[in-house]
């Protein structure tokens, strides 16, 4: 069993779920395991679990452990997995941000599911609940008028 954990600086690792040797992944933040996508063996294709037919949401190439999220037009590079699990997101003219780690990954497909489905949603709400509090700071302190420049 793959064992998922979301990276937090200064802090312990959060874990997040599992992907099943079957490339099934499951969320275990809240609960009991809830399935939520799974990652076809065969070619690396990742579909999010829905109400009715699963939608496919991205891939990971088998070779190079790399994660494309599927979009309208060319799919955008997310980030990698690398062989002994480790997950990083891409920063365009910077390094890549180290994201969390797979442990015991049977191969990249899983940690290539684990990436889309379960650390990326993770990393982005954090981001965003960071940004907004950011945000209700800077209001608070100008007393809500903006900012003079």
């Amino acid at each position: 069993m793959n064992k998922v954990y979301r990276h937090h600086a200064f802090a312990r690792d959060e874990y997040l779920g599992r992907v099943g040797g079957d490339g099934r992944v499951y969320d275990s933040r809240f609960g009991p395991d809830r399935y939520i996508g799974r990652v076809e063996l065969e070619d690396g294709k990742i579909y999010e679990s829905r109400l009715g037919p699963d939608q496919y949401i991205g891939h990971v190439e088998v070779q190079s452990g790399k994660v494309y999220l599927d979009k309208f037009g060319p799919d955008y590079y997310l980030g990698k997995v690398t062989e002994d699990g480790k997950l990083y997101r891409h920063k365009p003219v910077a390094p890549d941000e180290y994201l969390g780690k797979v442990t015991e990954m049977v191969s990249v497909l899983h940690g290539g599911a684990a990436f889309l489905l379960l650390v990326a949603p993770a990393y982005d709400q954090e981001k965003e609940a960071n940004e907004a509090s950011e945000t209700s700071g800077n209001e608070a302190e100008t007393g809500g008028a903006p900012a003079e420049a």
